[in-house]
């Protein structure tokens, strides 16, 4: 397997998709493929044994936490969960006497948070690979799905047109940056006063210019999806944002994707999201589990593609 093709990775870690390099995020969409054929074959693929992977949990998940767990066992390793009350983090203990404590004790560490500083914070005095689970910023690991989700179901990434409906939140600065990394069209297709940050875009459009991809902002859906390769859309509400629930669901009424959506977007164009959906808003049920869904097939590639990452960083 070919894990020493990127050995300059060991014990780099992840916290946003711009610090990586196409050919560095290449790698683990490469690896992820590998792990995936191997897991689906039954062959053993444990190249982390007896290393542990700490995860620190100051949001509830499900993909992560569980694709996280199962990865680094299947690698051979184990799991740590931690969550806000099993550690001194914010309660008296800085994040650099966390970080530093840890390393003495994991192979690597996962967080999944608010704030994306803690996180840099964290990698930044840790002396282990530190990956970031989610923070209301980013969400790199769930692009890493993403990417490898388009690449097979449509065979490559360069020029695909991939539009994202909906909150120009932390899942459509991560994916943009992702997505003109490696040549794509990327069209966000947001309501006034639900743009993704200007800082995201400016990254995008940085990354779009060395690799032949673009990237616009625009405020027509309809007019957004039409030839689109790939439709993605993500919850309206986010965690924390409940109280502003009534509000967002009003304002983003025709940023989801319903069949209409899907129409005007055309026979061949793929559906992701990143879960979970929330039916009748951002997106219709019989749509993910609908022919042109490929919303599972991502679902399941955060294991696959999250356990490439962890071979690849983990000493």
């Amino acid at each position: 397997m070919a894990v020493g093709v990127a050995a300059e990775l060991k014990g780099r870690s992840f916290t946003k998709i711009a610090d990586w390099s196409p050919a560095d995020l290449e790698a683990v969409l490469d690896l992820g493929g590998e792990l995936k054929r191997a897991q689906h074959a039954g062959e053993a693929h444990r190249l982390l044994p007896g290393r542990t992977l700490g995860m620190i949990f100051h949001k509830p998940s499900t993909r992560t936490r569980v694709s996280f767990e199962v990865g680094i066992w299947q690698l051979g390793g184990s799991a740590l969960h931690l969550s806000a009350n099993d550690l001194q983090l914010g309660r008296g203990e800085t994040i650099r006497d966390t970080a530093t404590v840890l390393s003495r004790y994991l192979d690597g560490l996962m967080i999944r948070t608010f704030a994306q500083e803690d996180v840099e914070e964290l990698a930044a005095h840790a002396s282990i690979p530190v990956i970031n689970g989610l923070t209301d910023a980013a969400h790199p690991c769930q692009v890493l799905a993403d990417l490898m989700t388009i690449r097979e179901r449509r065979g490559a990434l360069q020029g695909q047109k991939l539009v994202y409906l909906g909150d120009g939140n932390n899942m459509c600065a991560s994916l943009m940056v992702g997505a003109a990394k490696f040549g794509m069209r990327f069209v966000a297709a947001t309501p006034s006063g639900y743009e993704p940050s200007p800082a995201a875009v400016e990254r995008a459009r940085e990354a779009a210019e060395s690799s032949g991809g673009s990237v616009e902002v625009v405020s027509d859906a309809a007019e957004a999806v039409a030839g689109a390769d790939v439709l993605y859309t993500d919850v309206w509400t986010s965690m924390g944002q409940e109280a502003e629930n009534e509000r967002r669901v009003r304002d983003l009424r025709g940023f989801g994707i319903d069949g209409e959506m899907l129409r005007a977007a055309g026979a061949d164009s793929i559906v992701l999201h990143c879960l979970p959906a929330h039916y009748g808003e951002e997106i219709a049920e019989d749509v993910v589990y609908g022919p042109q869904s490929a919303v599972f097939d991502q679902a399941e590639n955060r294991l696959h593609a999250q356990k490439a990452l962890l071979a690849l960083v983990i000493p």
